[in-house]
């Protein structure tokens, strides 16, 4: 989610309505939308980013504090933006290698159009070994022809409800946003200076109530502000290290009751 920075992802000449599919710095393609000057992801490694901020500190550490003594079996994971669904097939992948389930919802407000679809399932996001899964653009196509607002079985043991509308529109304790539900949430809007209707206290409050006991949520941003309505609404703010191209990212988690 950052503004363009380098020749690598100049897009070409389109519509200025257009999302356009750009190469990173790893390999992987991102979107740039020319309404809002915006990057879906960063210019220095679209996969390496989501790997990085949402999996890494998100996804993993809840998996393995799942191997201890009660064995974790299933997830409920929430996404604000959707997107191109590379975080959502990153989790897949993780937790099919972990054997565990996940039940994985996303907010999202524009859909791809199929044009774009089909150009990034072409441009298959490659793993971290350089293998690329037989059926990645199957999979990614699936993601974005599930229906909205229904849950879809994208593999056996993870399902997909995507959801069209705009979070702040949704009453806090309504579906999907019903107390304690989630066990992570991926917070992947646009920066705070081009959505800044989503980065509000009263937005981190609903997902802090959304959130189950010792929850987390992950993003990019590392903004000053971001962090002090974070903690106004209850989350206790982690600072880590960013991805490449980015000092630092947040992760804020909701504390059990003593």
């Amino acid at each position: 989610m950052t503004q363009p920075e380098s020749a690598l992802s100049e897009p070409t000449n389109r519509p200025p309505s257009a999302p356009e599919v750009v190469q990173t710095a790893d390999g992987s393609p991102t979107l740039y939308l020319p309404a809002l000057n915006e990057h879906y992801h960063s210019v220095h490694g679209a996969r390496q980013e989501s790997a990085h901020v949402f999996i890494r500190h998100g996804l993993l550490p809840l998996l393995l504090a799942g191997r201890g003594t009660q064995p974790l079996e299933s997830l409920r994971i929430l996404e604000i933006g959707l997107g191109t669904g590379l975080n959502a097939l990153l989790t897949l992948e993780a937790c099919q290698l972990a054997g565990v389930s996940a039940a994985y919802a996303a907010f999202e407000t524009v859909p791809l159009p199929p044009s774009v679809v089909e150009a990034l399932a072409l441009t298959t996001y490659l793993p971290d070994d350089g293998r690329v899964p037989p059926d990645s653009g199957a999979v990614f196509r699936a993601l974005h022809a599930a229906p909205w607002d229904a849950e879809f079985p994208l593999a056996p043991t993870f399902s997909l409800t995507k959801w069209l509308r705009a979070l702040e529109a949704v009453p806090a304790g309504t579906a999907p946003l019903v107390a304690a539900t989630y066990h992570l949430i991926y917070f992947d809007a646009f920066a705070p200076q081009k959505q800044p209707e989503l980065w509000t206290e009263a937005i981190f409050r609903t997902l802090y109530d959304a959130t189950a006991p010792g929850g987390v949520l992950v993003t990019y941003c590392a903004q000053g502000q971001f962090r002090r309505d974070l903690r106004a609404a209850g989350w206790r703010v982690e600072k880590l290290p960013g991805p490449p191209g980015k000092r630092e990212m947040t992760r804020a988690v909701k504390d059990a009751p003593a």
